[in-house]
């Protein structure tokens, strides 16, 4: 048992390309695995998962879609068995060649008197669709009857169960390939695909759900461990780096000192939430760097910050930092951006130069665009966070053409034409390293899209790669776990207040307590290992 959850554990961390999972197809299929016996066990797993789901007291009726390939070879045998079962199922197959082992099992579903159509219109009083038309690999666009047929299901609104994924997204990018069809459920069969972490194909998955069939994780690490590695974010993951011990004997300055510049008299809640994300975090000292009329405010919302008031423009924008620039490097992290306008130039360019580790979000980015994002980056010396959004990302990267079509990829060209790491905020983040290193969000909520949450996160990673910095962590691990703290802050907030709940004050007090749901995970998950 112990064994069997550590593989589980391991293996929910990879995503894979269509062709990584190919690759590791073959090597099962080269050790003699039979396909036959490797279709059984997918499609009576598939079955016992529906039949969960949809018992026959709650639905009789069940359309299923059979297309020409293993999937629809899957498809087949789910049919058989919930036809023995008692179900009236009936199947939809538009193309009459399917591979051997998929005709042997749709000659033995017609053996059976399962009746078979060529019509979708058959299949409208189904109460339940179950689509094996397509699984991995689909590139081509569909087109013609089975388009149709597609748009037909869709306009039904009728519940439908999705095996590997649903037909007519791009496994790779998300991208829909003419149509898709909307599950309600979509059951990923062995590894996670890319497609699950793509923004735009989230919407056409319904409720996704892992099938572990049993892939050796030897198999799986011989394709994916010699390549950079593209992984999952999950509770597992993170709690092997939150939250961070503290020894017995330690001070402030030795949890880290984080100084964040940020705020302006235009955007004075943005160096309020900040700090307040940073202050969650745990911080050992926390310095914000403020425009002097702001000082008073910060200091009655977080008087456990030191405020440094500094000079202003007359459009209420930071004017330069009172601090020598000698002196920056007394700083563990600087994170520099919410709310500073960008008429605060010349102390982005100041925090730039410093040799420290340095987060740039809001109008750090908007103006390190402005300067020219990769050449002032290649003169930096220390690690560089970069924090956008959709808009930002683009100013950042002009060419990168089109980054919604395939988030995780531009995200590692930034991330290596920068030497940055870059954290693409979406739906589904994706942080990612120069050397191709990429963590991917797995959930969230979007209860997150606020005004606001996005200073709550840059707080919160600054304080965190501030305390991180000295135990030698790996800074695009702690950058990734504080993206994971920062959802399940919003996901638990939501669950208490609803997701019309959730502004940013309240998000970064969930901070803590999403921090102490990890640390009772992680107890769990040492004791299941025992």
């Amino acid at each position: 048992m112990v064994g069997s959850q550590s593989r589980q554990t391991q293996l929910s961390r990879f995503v894979v390309s269509a062709e990584q999972m190919r690759q590791i197809e073959e090597r099962i299929f080269a050790a003699q695995m039979p396909v036959a016996a490797l279709m059984e066990k997918v499609a009576q797993l598939i079955t016992t998962r529906i039949v969960t789901l949809y018992p026959l007291s709650d639905v009789v009726r069940v359309g299923i879609l059979v297309g020409p390939g293993h999937n629809g070879g899957d498809a087949l045998v789910v049919a058989r068995e919930l036809h023995l079962q008692g179900y009236q199922v009936s199947l939809y197959r538009p193309l009459k060649k399917l591979k051997d082992l998929s005709a042997a099992h749709a000659s033995y579903a017609t053996s059976l008197g399962i009746p078979v159509t060529q019509e979708i219109k058959a299949l409208e009083k189904c109460e339940l669709i179950i689509d094996g038309l397509f699984g991995f690999g689909l590139t081509r666009k569909i087109e013609g009857e089975i388009a149709a047929a597609l748009e037909e299901i869709n306009r039904w609104r009728k519940p439908v169960i999705s095996i590997d994924l649903p037909s007519g997204i791009n496994t790779d990018t998300g991208e829909v390939q003419g149509i898709a069809i909307r599950a309600t459920y979509t059951f990923c069969l062995g590894l996670w695909k890319l497609a699950f972490l793509q923004d735009q194909a989230l919407e056409f998955f319904g409720k996704a759900q892992l099938i572990d069939f049993g892939i050796p994780l030897k198999d799986v690490e011989a394709i994916m461990l010699p390549q950079p590695q593209i992984q999952r974010l999950t509770a597992e993951v993170v709690s092997d780096y939150l939250p961070l011990p503290r020894p017995l004997v330690t001070h402030k300055y030795q949890q880290g000192h984080l100084l964040l510049i940020c705020g302006s008299s235009r955007y004075a809640g943005g160096s309020i939430l900040t700090g307040l994300g940073a202050r969650a975090s745990g911080v050992g000292m926390l310095s914000i760097a403020v425009p002097e009329s702001l000082k008073p405010l910060l200091v009655s919302q977080i008087p456990d910050a030191l405020i440094i008031g500094c000079p202003e423009t007359e459009t209420g924008a930071i004017a330069h930092l009172p601090i020598p620039q000698s002196q920056l490097e007394q700083f563990t992290i600087i994170a520099c951006g919410p709310g500073l306008t960008l008429d605060a130039k010349s102390v982005v360019e100041r925090a730039i130069q410093a040799p420290v580790p340095l987060i740039l979000d809001a109008d750090g980015l908007n103006i390190l665009s402005l300067m020219g994002t990769t050449k002032t980056l290649a003169s930096r010396k220390s690690a560089t966070v970069l924090t956008p959004h959709l808009g930002e990302f683009k100013r950042l990267f002009p060419q990168i053409e089109q980054p919604h079509h395939d988030r995780i990829k531009a995200a590692q060209q930034a991330a290596q034409e920068s030497r940055a790491i870059v954290l693409f905020k979406g739906s589904r983040s994706t942080i990612a390293d120069a050397d191709g290193s990429v963590w991917l969000l797995a959930e969230s909520t979007p209860a997150l899209a606020r005004g606001g949450s996005g200073d709550v996160l840059t707080g919160l990673m600054g304080g965190l790669m501030a305390q991180s910095h000295s135990r030698e962590q790996p800074m695009l691990n702690v950058i990734a776990a504080a993206a994971w703290c920062h959802a399940q802050a919003g996901i638990l907030a939501a669950q208490e207040r609803t997701e019309l709940g959730v502004d940013a004050v309240t998000l970064s007090k969930y901070i803590v307590k999403s921090l102490s749901t990890l640390e009772a995970k992680k107890w769990n998950i040492r004791q299941n290992l025992q």
